[in-house]
């Protein structure tokens, strides 16, 4: 691991993880809110849709917050595997002449 791709601190990523939440559970009460608005509209078609997408958020909203977020710095590590043999031997061929 290199130090441009560590996590950040523990304090910002539970700081970031709580805005998602809350962002996400404001855009539920304004689908539930707006669900209401658009039944006592007689606006049919619109309010099943927002009651769907309230009743869906609380789950995207704890998918989010619990998804941690990785950094990359865009530079694949080389993996050589223990074990290999890093300098060359002699050959089959050189030990038998």
């Amino acid at each position: 691991m290199r130090i441009t791709s560590a996590a950040a601190s523990r304090e910002g990523d539970i700081a970031t993880r709580q805005k998602r939440y809350l962002l996400s559970m404001s855009l539920r009460t304004i689908c539930f809110v707006g669900a209401i608005i658009a039944f006592l509209a007689g606006v049919a078609w619109l309010w099943p849709i927002l009651i769907v997408g309230a009743v869906l958020l609380p789950y995207l909203a704890v998918v989010m917050a619990n998804a941690t977020a990785t950094r990359s710095d865009g530079f694949a590590l080389v993996d050589h595997g223990l074990g290999q043999r890093q300098l060359g031997g002699r050959s089959e061929s050189q030990t038998q002449s």
